[in-house]
């Protein structure tokens, strides 16, 4: 569902991606980890068009996002915490505006579907800016999943979440992933919700991916006793090339 190769961006004063290759496949959640500043959310802005590559290539559902970007676009959805739907509007018009965006087919019905799956007939009319962080959450996942996209992208969606909320959630985009047919590129700072969700982990240091692999096994093949070790090491720890993963 997303294939991004060799890509760089670059600035006068420092490189924040380098040589990053990888791949999301279809129902599976890859998990982007890395300490701030890694480079996790420029490769994010990236994917979504919102930076251009100073090199390399990104291709959403086989879509070449530098050639045709309104259509790559279009097979891909997002939701972060710190990306909130507007307050003013309530939680039927947020996802009426963003179905009319998307073009979506049958909206009305669409809408319905989505209030019925996420639990927010009953919140319909209220307005998205007096709802609780957990209701806010599922408004944002209802309003990513509008357009049934090919790649879902998660950037800390639970952040703000309770334990319970944050289950309920991790419980959702499972399903999401088992029974749809999206792939979902997911980035977090708490392990044990990687742990939880990811099929798969890359961890990104300095703007490049220095490993990958089953987060449950990564630890152990690496000297580690749990994932949250592994990433402080390599988040203190200089750049080693040694540790790279081979292309």
């Amino acid at each position: 569902m997303l294939s991004v190769r060799d890509l760089r961006k670059s600035y006068p004063q420092v490189v924040a991606v380098e040589r990053v290759s990888f791949e999301v496949r279809r129902r599976e959640v890859a998990g982007l980890l890395g300490p701030n500043g890694a480079g996790k959310t420029t490769t994010i802005n990236m994917i979504l068009g919102l930076l251009s590559p100073t090199a390399g290539c990104i291709r959403i559902a086989g879509i070449d996002l530098a050639r045709e970007r309104a259509r790559a676009l279009g097979q891909a959805n997002f939701s972060a915490v710190y990306a909130s739907l507007p307050g003013n509007l309530s939680v039927r018009q947020n996802l009426m505006f963003f179905g009319l965006v998307y073009a979506i087919p049958r909206l009305a019905e669409r809408v319905r579907e989505l209030l019925a799956e996420f639990d927010l007939e009953h919140l319909q009319d209220a307005k998205c800016g007096v709802l609780s962080s957990g209701e806010q959450t599922r408004v944002a996942l209802a309003k990513a999943v509008l357009n049934r996209p090919q790649l879902l992208l998660l950037d800390e969606p639970t952040a703000s979440l309770d334990p319970s909320a944050a289950q309920t959630f991790r419980s959702r985009i499972r399903r999401l992933a088992t029974e749809g047919d999206c792939g979902i590129l997911w980035t977090s700072h708490n392990m044990y919700e990687v742990e939880a969700v990811c099929d798969r982990v890359l961890f990104l240091s300095h703007g490049r991916i220095l490993l990958e692999g089953d987060p449950r096994r990564l630890p152990s093949e690496h000297g580690a006793p749990t994932l949250e070790e592994l990433f402080i090491r390599l988040a203190r720890e200089p750049l080693d090339e040694s540790l790279e993963r081979a292309p």
